[in-house]
């Protein structure tokens, strides 16, 4: 099989070439070291590697995987010269509240504003941010409200903005079916069972959201383990919760969601990305490209890429890092 890579730009014409797919997970014996560093409201976990003085590059994981998600397309970025940084969000891996008394929250102003906090912690006062998931929406909210600290963007599944106005508006069914566990962690019940099958459930959504993705258990597990985290449950839970409107965030993010409020654009350089077989609720591209006023390319790989776009397809993720640093 050959997987493709078909790009839509705003600004240069449609292009494709070939990329060898990703198959089994069975190419990284790697493993980061991680590092610990006090950042807002966090003590936050990461990996950095590359050299100190090259141009930064935080990637950003999703739900329900971790830093991970990035083991091969590191090395293909440290060898260009750039100084990766993986963090945990919060509620993930080596990544601890500072407080017992801060909420466990999970609405996203939150996670991106800790990682503009990391950044600050870091000394790093301008970086190219990209993610998927969780990731790609923390990422874009950076771009969106924070530009003078991004350089370029890379998102998989693009503009993922949203609000709590918004998300209390009905879908219809075929699209409310697709956030299925969105309603289940509305419940009690849902938050009972993803406490007690936590690794067994986020199994589950690794093979919904990437139906042709052939993951071994050994690549699972490594990341897994990251969901033992002690405030993983809650900040999940509540995550989605205050999608839906069900439950409140923090008034000192206040600020930062009605900005988000208006959807603003993303005036950054910007690539978006998406697998021809992701299994995970996602936008149609034509829907979200005006949000992005800068130099702008959207790629779709076809071929069985899904939601893990990162490490199913790094080659593909990591050459859109390269790229969007020369647009």
């Amino acid at each position: 099989m050959i997987t493709a890579l078909v790009v839509s730009s705003m600004f240069a014409g449609n292009v494709s070439f070939a990329q060898a797919p990703a198959g089994n997970d069975q190419r990284s014996q790697r493993s980061f070291a991680i590092k610990q560093i006090n950042a807002g409201v966090l003590n936050i976990g990461y990996a950095e590697e590359g050299p100190a003085n090259g141009p930064v590059v935080i990637l950003l994981h999703g739900w329900p995987y971790d830093i991970y998600s990035f083991i091969d397309v590191t090395p293909i970025l440290i060898a260009k010269g750039y100084r990766v940084i993986v963090p945990y969000l919060r509620g993930y891996g080596s990544t601890r509240f500072l407080s017992n008394n801060t909420p466990r929250n999970g609405q996203p102003s939150a996670l991106a504003a800790d990682m503009i906090a990391l950044m600050d912690a870091l000394k790093i006062d301008k970086a190219t941010v990209a993610g998927f998931d969780w990731g790609a929406r923390t990422a874009d909210i950076m771009a969106a409200l924070w530009p003078e600290r991004v350089k370029a963007l890379v998102s998989v599944s693009g503009y993922l903005i949203g609000n709590q106005v918004a998300g209390k508006n009905p879908l219809p069914p075929s699209a409310e079916l697709q956030w299925w566990y969105q309603f289940y962690f509305a419940t009690e019940r849902g938050k009972a069972g993803y406490t007690k099958y936590t690794h067994d459930f986020s199994k589950l959504i690794w093979q919904l959201a990437s139906p042709k993705w052939k993951f071994d258990d050994a690549a699972f597990n490594r990341s897994a383990a990251a969901l033992d985290n002690p405030d993983h449950v809650a900040i999940v839970i509540h995550n989605y919760r205050w999608r839906l409107g069900m439950e409140k965030g923090e008034a000192k993010y206040d600020v930062l969601e009605k900005n988000l409020a208006t959807l603003p654009n993303i005036s950054v350089p910007t690539i978006t990305m998406e697998g021809d077989a992701n299994g995970a609720p996602h936008p149609d591209p034509k829907n979200y490209a005006s949000k992005f006023t800068s130099k702008y390319e959207h790629r779709l790989l076809t071929g069985g890429i899904g939601h893990n776009l990162p490490q199913e397809a790094p080659e593909a993720f990591a050459k859109a890092i390269i790229d969007v640093g020369a647009l």
